[in-house]
């Protein structure tokens, strides 16, 4: 039988999907699993979205442009303009989802070989990017014990080398819902500056700052418009992760125009997800407003529950929709699995992240978990309740 790839067989496995087998049997044995593994939201997507899609009258669904449909283009930018980034229609590229768009930039602004630094814990994904462009990904460790903040500079520059060409951040933060503050943007900037390289962002959470506490964009630093390259996306913003339409945006025309090859080697990107995407553009503020507040709501019952369990680590993340915890267990991943496959509080039990998937550095996460908070109040409640239990009776417990 003909070999996989060497790069098939080094693709890492995602951990937010890869218990799902278990928590399939789980719910076949009767029991409720509540979902904190995905961030998939329970939010309603705006009815602008969906009645776009219902009223559509259209003979034929035609590719778009590979660039995207341009009348999109321009909503886009007077969205950002919102937010205080000034960009053209020239300077976007809308994919499919975020995913695609950080594809094309690792394979435009890096050669085999190359080195990205990113600070972990990272979303998962990043991984497998990296290794679907043959980059290597250069870790640098934020710890629980700061709420994940930024490295200092001087880790930074211990982990640059000659084959270093980026640094990514994900701004507020997935898995921690870490939110970068200016301070720590500015620091982003001057190594950038000093070492010429890239700077990718993904900033696909911007709407979701909690505290009084305020986003900032890489887009907004001075002097790096060339190093920039910013990636976003509807699916968490619209809560419409399944029209799958994200978005590259540099105002580096060299990278732009490279870009565009592998987006037209594509063809285009979904024409229906660009519709339904263009038709959000019209979403009130009201709807983030109130969305934000019931996130809030979630975010603070998750930490306070966590946090009164013994012997558990739960920081206050200030964005995004995601917790990362530490918990008194010997394996997050086997943790995860038992909770699935040998846990039950009343019939129900949890499905949860192993953090180890969101670290490069082997051995790390070990005792860490993601918790997306994306459930109603009275569902993570009892989640958090269910928790508790299980770690009471889980046979790995550290004491």
């Amino acid at each position: 039988m003909p070999k996989i790839s060497d790069k098939g067989r080094m693709m890492p496995e995602s951990p937010i999907r890869k218990l799902v087998p278990f928590a399939e049997k789980a719910k076949k044995a009767g029991r409720k699993v509540f979902h904190l593994n995905i961030g998939q939201p329970d939010i309603p997507t705006p009815q602008s979205m969906i009645d776009a899609m219902h009223n559509l009258d259209v003979k034929v669904i035609e590719y778009s442009h590979s660039a995207g449909i341009h009348s999109y283009r321009e909503k886009m930018c007077a969205y950002y303009k919102k937010h205080n980034i000034d960009v053209t229609p020239n300077d976007i590229i809308v994919t499919a989802g975020a995913s695609e768009a950080i594809l094309f930039a690792v394979q435009t602004c890096l050669n085999p070989g190359d080195e990205i630094i990113i600070p972990e814990p990272f979303y998962a994904n990043y991984n497998g990017f990296a290794t679907s462009a043959g980059v290597k990904v250069k870790p640098i460790i934020s710890s629980i014990e700061s709420g994940f903040a930024l490295p200092p500079i001087s880790e930074f520059e211990k982990a640059i080398g000659p084959n270093t060409k980026a640094i990514m951040v994900c701004n507020p933060n997935n898995p921690t819902g870490y939110l970068y503050s200016a301070e720590e943007l500015e620091v982003l900037r001057k190594i950038v500056i000093k070492y010429d390289l890239f700077l990718f962002a993904d900033e696909v959470y911007r709407e979701f700052c909690y505290d009084g506490t305020v986003h900032h964009s890489v887009m907004n630093l001075e002097g790096i418009d060339d190093n920039v390259v910013l990636f976003d996306s509807v699916s968490k913003r619209y809560s419409a992760c399944g029209v799958r339409i994200g978005a590259m945006i540099s105002r580096n025309r060299e990278v732009m125009s490279t870009a565009m090859k592998f987006a037209q080697a594509r063809l285009s990107p979904p024409s229906l997800g660009q519709i339904a995407s263009e038709a959000a553009m019209e979403t009130p503020e009201s709807y983030f407003t109130e969305v934000i507040e019931e996130y809030r709501k979630r975010r603070d019952i998750v930490v306070e529950m966590m946090n009164n369990i013994e012997g558990v680590v739960c920081p206050n993340p200030k964005g995004a929709f995601y917790v990362t915890a530490k918990l008194p267990i010997d394996d997050a991943d086997r943790f995860c699995q038992w909770l699935l496959e040998d846990f039950s509080h009343e019939n129900q039990t949890v499905m949860l992240a192993p953090a180890t998937g969101f670290y490069s550095t082997p051995g790390a996460g070990k005792n860490e978990v993601r918790i997306s908070y994306v459930l109603k109040v009275d569902d993570l409640k009892n989640a958090m309740i269910s928790l508790e239990h299980a770690l009471k009776e889980y046979p790995g417990r550290i004491l």
